[in-house]
């Protein structure tokens, strides 16, 4: 017999052992698989914005500030294009002094639809939904109304019997501050534009640059600046609690915000910033509503 074939058994049954030890050892150790699941086109449910987590930073819909107060006397709703200046100015206070009031610590940043006071908290008495503003009456012979923060009169009997003190108080505002501010002309130049409700909120007065702006009573500078558009170089002088007046387009400004000055005093040079030419557009804001100056100015 060949050696060959005398190997070939031993030979097949040491290859059948190896296969099933190989199997065996195999079948301990298979995984099986999950079958793989599409989840592409699978539309999870998606939380509502009350359960929503409230993570710091997100934007998540809240009120603005103030909207509480909307509609009511004495407070303002932020429109498109306003700035703290021009809020001011149309209410008749200084920006700082609205900033203050509402705890803006940017004034930059207000938002559309934020609602904000624009008069003293407690400054103002609400009657019926107008509000009257007490003014102390001026003693016999004063010439000039008070600059200072007013007060209520102490003893309203004093207006004479039967008199509402709301009455007294509008009628002593009239007599004291329209009469009694003596406004005189900021400058000397010609008269080329007068007040218009809708067109020009003010006086327009012609001169040539470098000419003298002069305060047109005594007061404190509110605002000095270029931030107001269609203004240009801009001071704002607050006189009482009742009186602004603006003087535009000015070339240089004299002054600083927070200062005081004196009726007469030179605070800017005329200009043409923001305008087709030198000139000085002067307003008056009677409680931040332009009023006719020429009223109000000496007649010339």
């Amino acid at each position: 017999m060949k050696p060959s074939l005398l190997f070939c058994p031993l030979v097949l049954k040491v290859l059948a052992a190896l296969t099933l030890a190989m199997l065996g050892a195999c079948s301990s150790s298979v995984r099986v698989l999950a079958p793989v699941e599409d989840r592409s086109a699978v539309q999870r449910p998606v939380a509502s914005p009350s359960q929503l987590p409230k993570v710091a930073g997100a934007e998540l819909p809240v009120g603005l500030p103030g909207q509480e107060n909307a509609g009511k006397p004495g407070f303002y709703t932020v429109q498109r294009g306003d700035t703290l200046t021009r809020i001011g100015l149309d209410n008749g206070q200084a920006w700082r002094d609205v900033a203050r009031w509402n705890n803006i610590t940017n004034p930059d940043l207000i938002e559309v639809g934020q609602v904000l006071r624009v008069a003293p908290p407690g400054g103002a008495v609400e009657t019926a939904g107008v509000v009257v503003r007490p003014i102390v009456a001026a003693p016999t012979g004063a010439t000039t109304a008070p600059t200072g923060p007013v007060t209520s009169n102490p003893n309203p009997t004093a207006e004479g019997a039967g008199a509402k003190p709301e009455a007294a108080a509008v009628a002593s505002s009239n007599a004291t501050s329209d009469e009694g501010m003596g406004f005189i002309w900021p400058a000397s130049g010609a008269l080329i534009a007068g007040f218009d409700e809708v067109k020009n909120k003010g006086l327009d007065i012609s001169g040539k640059a470098g000419d003298a702006v002069m305060a047109s009573a005594d007061g404190q500078v509110v605002y000095a600046g270029a931030g107001l558009r269609g203004y240009g170089n801009l001071i704002i002088l607050k006189h009482n609690n009742t009186f602004l007046t603006a003087y535009a387009h000015n070339q240089a400004l004299l002054v600083k915000e927070d200062q005081k000055v004196r009726k007469g005093q030179k605070i800017a040079e005329m200009g043409k910033s923001d305008a087709d030419r030198v000139k000085l557009h002067f307003e008056v804001r009677r409680l931040g509503k332009p009023v006719d100056p020429l009223k109000l100015l000496p007649a010339r």
